[in-house]
């Protein structure tokens, strides 16, 4: 949980999150776009304007716990080129990935600023939220929970006579959701933690 933020880290973590739902869906789209699926471009969902990726549920949990989603992108795997599966696990791992590579930029931004010599709190603030909130919905959405990305990256890789594990999970993806929403600070958080420390010592900063 997050209740232990000021409100100008609240006020901050606002645009850090819809940012972060934003380069996920568009980082979807556009692979899937790339790889032949013209569906979300028709839907106008190949943008940086956050309007057209925000879920409200999903945007207030992330807003109230660190882990939520955004509107998902459609697919239509039948469009893709050549291997539908490999289309499907670039498409679906784009957006976890998208949100990593964002996070070490953010930190990145952060070893920018110092050296220079701004040492504005308030952007050093912004740009940890942004850091921290991105590796939590990369992590939370690598999970292999329907209808998370995890499950249609894990579906992508077994051999279609397993994938019916993945189908069947559905049915509790909701309740499984709920338990993760609830436990996910104890599952995800010390993970995240690890990664931002790691994207700090990379950039050689630490204790940030």
């Amino acid at each position: 949980m997050i209740w232990h933020l000021s409100l100008i880290e609240w006020l901050l973590l606002a645009p850090a999150i819809l940012l972060a739902l934003t380069v996920h869906e568009m980082a979807h789209a556009y692979v899937a776009y790339l790889h032949g699926d013209p569906t979300a471009s028709r839907e106008g969902r190949i943008t940086l304007n956050p309007l057209k990726h925000l879920d409200p549920v999903g945007t207030l949990l992330l807003l109230l716990t660190g882990f939520g989603w955004a509107k998902p992108v459609p697919i239509n795997p039948f469009y893709f080129r050549g291997d539908r599966n490999r289309g499907v696990f670039f498409t679906s791992l784009a957006g976890p990935g998208a949100n990593l590579i964002l996070s070490f930029l953010a930190v990145l931004m952060i070893k920018v600023l110092l050296v220079v010599g701004i040492t504005n709190s308030y952007l050093i603030v912004f740009f940890k939220l942004l850091a921290l909130i991105n590796i939590g919905l990369g992590l939370f959405n690598l999970l292999p929970v329907p209808p998370l990305d995890g499950s249609k990256i894990l579906a992508s890789l077994l051999p279609p006579e397993r994938r019916y594990i993945v189908y069947e999970m559905e049915r509790y993806g909701f309740l499984i959701l709920i338990l993760l929403l609830y436990f996910g600070g104890d599952i995800i958080g010390p993970l995240r933690t690890l990664i931002y420390n790691l994207e700090l010592a990379l950039v050689g900063l630490s204790g940030l």
